[in-house]
C-alpha cells in the first residue's frame, strides 16, 4: 500500500473513534504526518479525507495556507527590502506569524468549525523558512473548538516531529497519524 494510503485509512480508523468533548486545545489537534515528497499526491487525495470524515458523522472544513505568507509579504511595505536580502525576513517573522495565527483563529471560530467538525490546515509547508509551525499551533489552540488537522510534510519519531525534514524536532502534544502501517497513537 502506498504511503498516501496508509495515511488515508489511518486517518479513518482515528476520525471514527468517539471524540471526548473535555480536552484542552492542544489535544485537539491531529498531525497527518507524510514525507514532503507525497505532497501532490496527498493533495490529489484531500477529498478522501473528507469522505472519511463525513461518513464518521463529523463536518469538514479545509483551510488552505499555501499562498499566505507569499500573498501578506507581497504586501508589506518594505517588501522590495526583504526580496534583495531575503535573511532580513527574520525581522518580521513575528509579523508573519501573527498574520496567519490571526487568519486560522477566523478559521477555526466561523460558524462552519463547529465542536464537532474538523477543520484541515492545507499548506503548512509554505511556513518553512518564514516562521515556526509549532509556535503558529501553541497560539491557536485556545480557538480550536472541534479538531485541528494539521497535514504535517515531515516526519514523526519518537514523540518528535520533523518539519519539512530539515528543522530540529519540537515535542508537540498533538496526536500523530502517519503513513505507518496501522494506526498510531
Amino acid at each position: 500500500m502506498s504511503q498516501i494510503n496508509n495515511l488515508i485509512s489511518n486517518y479513518r480508523r482515528h476520525v471514527g473513534i468517539p471524540w471526548q468533548s473535555n480536552l484542552a486545545g492542544r489535544q485537539r489537534v491531529w498531525f497527518a504526518v507524510y514525507p514532503p515528497s507525497e505532497e501532490r499526491r496527498l493533495r490529489a487525495r484531500i477529498r478522501e479525507f473528507e469522505v472519511a470524515t463525513l461518513e464518521a458523522k463529523h463536518h469538514w472544513k479545509v483551510v488552505d495556507i499555501t499562498d499566505l505568507p507569499a500573498r501578506w509579504l507581497s504586501t508589506h511595505e518594505y517588501r522590495e527590502a526583504y526580496f534583495e536580502e531575503p535573511s532580513a525576513l527574520n525581522m518580521i517573522e513575528e509579523e508573519l506569524k501573527s498574520h496567519v495565527v490571526s487568519f486560522l483563529k477566523d478559521a477555526c471560530q466561523a460558524q462552519d468549525a463547529e465542536k464537532d467538525a474538523v477543520v484541515a490546515l492545507l499548506g503548512a509547508g509554505s511556513l518553512f523558512g518564514f516562521t515556526h509551525l509549532s509556535s503558529v499551533i501553541v497560539d491557536l489552540e485556545d480557538s480550536i473548538r472541534g479538531r485541528l488537522l494539521v497535514f504535517f510534510p515531515g516526519e514523526y519519531e519518537r514523540n518528535v516531529y520533523r518539519f519539512m525534514d530539515a528543522r530540529d524536532g519540537f515535542n508537540y502534544m498533538a496526536v500523530p497519524i502517519t503513513c505507518s502501517e496501522g494506526l498510531q497513537i
